[in-house]
């Protein structure tokens, strides 16, 4: 018999506070995926807010929570975000969530941002990564013909999202956007920035946002 995976957060709006993350998550990307790792008393939940191209995922932006839970093992799994609604519907009210058994492949959940190692480059109030957001997603709306096909969009968006801001620290478009959609910024609050390699990571009391 297969035993499934459980999470347990101790506390039903643990539970919740995932559920609107995901959400969140998901009309960004409404087929997307969550990669759900379990190390210990940690649950780190990863989407794709931006899935990137070729074989280093340029482009790519993730959000990323980290949530404390109560001791388990381990695991480390991708699954859509379909099958989680689904198990949260069922689980209402509820503190613990049964992992989805059915994974999902998604290219993205291969790239692992590094842990430690992050360089400071400095400070964005929470308004002015919410400003970029808009612009952006302005520009992608009012630069998208009515019967402009797949492959244009697509490059429209790449254009928008892979732009540098005229911030001090600068950060790409596409770093804002994950933090505005996810909910990660509030206006009057800081969100940290910070480098490493090809990696750059926004970061608030409410999650991270990364991009590369």
């Amino acid at each position: 018999m297969t035993i499934t995976p459980t999470v347990d957060f101790g506390d039903p709006r643990g539970l919740a506070d995932l559920g609107t993350y995901l959400g969140r998550a998901r009309r960004a990307n409404p087929d997307g995926a969550v990669r759900l790792q379990v190390l210990g008393r940690l649950l780190i939940a990863t989407v794709a807010v931006i899935e990137g191209s070729g074989l280093m995922g340029e482009g790519t932006v993730l959000g990323m929570r980290v949530v404390a839970i109560e001791p388990s093992g381990s695991a480390d799994t991708t699954v859509s975000f379909a099958s989680v609604a689904d198990r949260l519907a069922r689980e209402g009210g509820s503190s613990v969530l049964s992992i989805p058994p059915t994974t999902v492949r998604a290219p993205w959940s291969g790239l692992t941002p590094p842990r430690d190692g992050w360089e400071p480059v400095g400070q964005l109030d929470g308004e002015v990564v919410d400003s970029i957001a808009r612009q952006g997603i302005s520009d992608v709306a009012e630069g998208t013909p009515e019967a402009a096909g797949g492959h244009a969009v697509e490059a429209l968006r790449r254009r928008v999202w892979g732009a540098m801001s005229e911030t001090v620290p600068p950060i790409a478009a596409g770093l804002a956007f994950g933090a505005h959609v996810l909910g990660f910024t509030t206006p009057g609050e800081p969100a940290s920035i910070a480098a490493h390699g090809r990696w750059t990571r926004l970061s608030t009391a409410r999650g991270h946002v990364l991009a590369r």
